[in-house]
């Protein structure tokens, strides 16, 4: 009841009529579309706001502070969170929809670790997603290095040297996957795995689905690893370590809104996640992409332009699980459908309190971790510098990692582009240097954490993000014409701007 109360705090807006009765000027036109664009792009920038969208993030704070402080997918914060959603568009014409698909919902429910001899202390751990359960209260127990090479606790040779029967393992990240680490443990006889980052930040992986687990597994960082390891160097440790996960099958929707004209064969996607983690409720991940989406699609319906394309927006759900939400999307499309949508447009975080302003590297012209996005995304990532270089906004590339709701898009062959401010990733003096905040400091400290509520938002980053959405959307609705115009390439000092590695979804990394 206290969620329904939540949901129904927003006062009734005020918009214009369903946009898109009509087609306007279609692509073959020489001059109207681009004319067309750069009316209602105007027009979006002007009134599209992060003052406006700060509402919708106060309506989000609310629910998951009626639902037990989150809105993760499969919970009664992210139900709430997408009925909240959907009226506002269903009020503003739109043709809405949900999408249902079942998933497998995870829950931490304990993560200690701690030092009982020989001298006590604790230690912050981050269970693994799909993790097995120790018992209530946990075990305690040796803990035993795994040696240090290229592939540690990889293979079964590296436990060769010392007995993990009953033991916890302490394996330093790199080399093979996750699950693979603590797979080899079990093999070995070890109880439980402890894996260390090799580099600064937190370590939030994945075992990349249930059948996978074999021992309770977490993560620590890289400093309280190396701790750990000079411990042992100097004697025997005994470690007390308890991870519990809540693993079912749950059910959770996307939804879905597009205008009612526009031709379907041109269909333009901008697309954000809704859900949180259930550590926290989520304010700028990714409720900032998703109150800055929402804040630009009412003011498109509050327009008179009836743009010549279709424009969808989508809020993902189960991002956080793996990019559920846009897997079952785009594997739901047939390949006609796949075919009319010509770009998909991703914000995800994009108003990190120490933030750097990224755009997705289509062109891979950084050379940084992947390649370059399908045909289409080099010109997506021009249009989108192009504009933050009208406003005066510094910027730089970021690697497509397969974190975020581009993934499945991707994969399929189209073109994709978007707008990140960072995650866990470390700021660079350099870039504190051009966009000011702390080097050495995380770009979002809060992230994947209960911090992450409306003191974590920075206005700045928002309102400039909100802006690139708003032009984006104008822009496409009535222009493609752009992504096929050649590319200059122009690298940057590009980053993942987030912890490296491979990942299934957004934050839960498999590798280094």
């Amino acid at each position: 009841m206290a969620v329904v109360a939540a949901t129904a705090l927003a006062a009734p807006l005020l918009l214009g009529a369903a946009p898109n009765h009509g087609h306007g000027h279609g692509p073959g036109h020489s001059k109207g579309p681009s004319k067309e664009a750069v009316k209602l792009s105007r027009e979006l920038v002007k009134k599209a706001s992060a003052r406006d969208a700060y509402r919708h993030l106060q309506q989000f704070q609310a629910i998951a502070d009626s639902a037990d402080g989150h809105r993760a997918a499969g919970s009664l914060g992210h139900d709430a969170s997408a009925a909240y959603v959907y009226r506002q568009l269903q009020r503003a014409g739109y043709q809405v929809s949900y999408e249902t698909f079942r998933f497998p919902y995870t829950e931490t429910l304990a993560e200690k670790l701690a030092v009982v001899s020989p001298t006590p202390r604790d230690v912050s751990i981050k269970a693994m997603t799909y993790t097995p359960s120790t018992r209530v209260g946990g075990l305690t127990a040796g803990l035993v290095n795994v040696p240090v090479d290229d592939t540690s606790g990889c293979e079964a040779s590296d436990y060769a040297s010392a007995n993990f029967t009953g033991k916890i393992a302490l394996i330093k990240r790199g080399g093979c996957t996750f699950a693979e680490k603590q797979a080899a443990a079990a093999d070995a006889g070890a109880a439980g795995a402890v894996i260390y980052n090799n580099t600064e930040g937190l370590l939030s992986g994945t075992l990349g689905d249930a059948a996978a687990g074999r021992i309770p597994t977490g993560g620590v960082t890289q400093e309280e690893g190396e701790k750990l390891v000079a411990d042992l160097a100097a004697g025997e440790v005994t470690v007390s370590f308890e991870v519990r996960q809540l693993q079912e099958e749950r059910t959770t929707r996307n939804v879905i809104a597009e205008t009612r004209g526009g031709k379907a064969a041109n269909t333009v996607v901008l697309g954000a996640h809704l859900d949180s983690v259930t550590e926290g409720p989520g304010i700028n991940d990714n409720g900032s992409g998703s109150a800055g989406l929402l804040d630009v699609a009412l003011k498109l319906a509050q327009s008179k332009s009836k743009p010549a394309n279709k424009v969808r927006f989508a809020w993902w759900s189960a991002e956080e699980n793996g990019l559920l939400g846009s897997e079952a999307y785009v594997a739901g499309l047939s390949e006609k459908q796949r075919g009319q949508i010509k770009l998909y447009l991703n914000f995800d975080m994009i108003a990190s309190p120490n933030g750097v302003q990224f755009v997705y590297d289509g062109d891979d012209s950084d050379g940084v971790g992947a390649g370059p996005g399908p045909e289409g995304s080099a010109q997506l990532e021009r249009d989108i510098n192009k504009f933050l270089d009208s406003k005066g906004k510094k910027h730089e590339g970021t690697d497509f990692t397969g974190r975020s709701d581009y993934g499945p898009f991707i994969e399929v062959g189209v073109p994709s582009g978007g707008t990140f401010t960072g995650a866990e990733g470390i700021k660079t003096a350099a870039q504190a240097r051009v966009y000011g905040g702390e080097a050495g400091v995380a770009y979002d400290a809060c992230y994947h954490a209960a911090c992450d509520n409306l003191s974590n938002i920075d206005m700045r980053h928002f309102d400039v993000n909100i802006d690139v959405i708003a032009n984006a959307v104008g822009t496409y609705a009535h222009d493609l014409r752009s992504l096929t115009r050649p590319v200059t390439p122009a690298p940057s000092t590009g980053t993942p701007g987030s912890g490296g590695g491979l990942h299934d979804g957004h934050g839960h990394e498999v590798t280094e």
